[in-house]
C-alpha cells in the first residue's frame, strides 16, 4: 500500500513537532516489542477510559489502535517473478468437519506461493464459511494473503511467502491463525500447524 505525499500540509513543520513526533514513535515501538507477533487490543472500557481523560473521541483511538496492528501489511509487497518450479507437498489438516489441504508451492526466483484449500460437506447454517486464516512461519520468513473465494462447500486462500522457501522443505512448518481483526467480541483462537517436512 503507497499512501499519497503530505507536502502539502508540512510547510509549518518545525522542532517542537518532531520532539513529540519522535516519542509517540518510541511509544509505538515499545508496544510492538512487548507484544511481539500479538495483536492485542484494549478492551473497550479502556478506549473509554482514554478517550475521557485525554479528550479524544473513542472512534479516533479505536482506529489508531486498528492501524497499529496493520503495520504488516501495511509492508511492500512482494510480486512474485520468474517463476522456477512447483514443490508438490499434499498435507492434510481437519478440523470440525472442514478439510484443509496444501497441496503444492509455486517457486518463484524471490518468493514463492502457497494455496491453502478447504472443503467441507453441507452444513445446517446455510451462510457456513470458514474464517480467513493468517500464515505464519517464523521470523526469516513474512507471509502475506492474497485472499481468495470459493463456492458452497469448497474455498481457495493464496499466500505469498518471502524470501522463497527452500526447495527441501525438511523442518519448515505452516502456522495457520484464525486472522487478526480489530474488536471481534469472541475471537475462537482457532489455529492449526502443518509440517512439510
Amino acid at each position: 500500500m503507497k499512501f499519497e505525499s503530505n507536502e502539502g500540509s508540512t510547510n509549518h513543520y518545525d522542532e517542537r513537532f518532531f520532539l513529540i513526533d519522535e516519542k509517540i514513535c518510541d511509544l509505538l515501538n515499545q508496544r510492538k516489542e512487548v507484544l511481539g507477533k500479538n495483536t492485542i487490543f484494549p478492551p473497550d472500557e479502556v478506549i473509554s477510559r482514554l478517550a475521557d481523560e485525554y479528550d479524544l473521541q473513542e472512534e479516533y483511538l479505536q482506529s489508531l489502535f486498528t492501524t497499529m496492528a496493520m503495520e504488516d501489511s501495511l509492508k511492500p509487497m512482494v510480486v512474485p517473478v520468474e517463476f522456477k518450479k512447483y514443490v508438490p507437498v499434499l498435507k492434510i489438516y481437519e478440523n470440525d468437519g472442514v478439510m484443509y489441504t496444501v497441496t503444492f508451492i509455486r517457486q518463484y526466483a524471490n518468493a514463492s506461493v502457497l494455496y491453502l484449500h478447504m472443503d467441507w460437506e453441507e452444513k445446517e447454517d446455510a451462510n457456513f464459511y470458514p474464517d480467513m486464516l493468517d500464515l505464519f512461519i517464523n521470523d526469516t520468513y513474512f507471509c502475506h494473503s492474497e485472499g481468495g473465494g470459493g463456492t458452497t462447500e469448497h474455498a481457495s486462500h493464496s499466500y505469498i511467502i518471502s524470501p522463497a522457501l527452500p526447495d527441501d522443505l525438511t523442518g519448515i512448518e505452516l502456522v495457520f491463525k484464525e486472522a487478526g481483526r480489530p474488536f471481534v467480541e469472541n475471537p475462537t483462537g482457532f489455529e492449526f500447524t502443518i509440517s512439510l517436512g
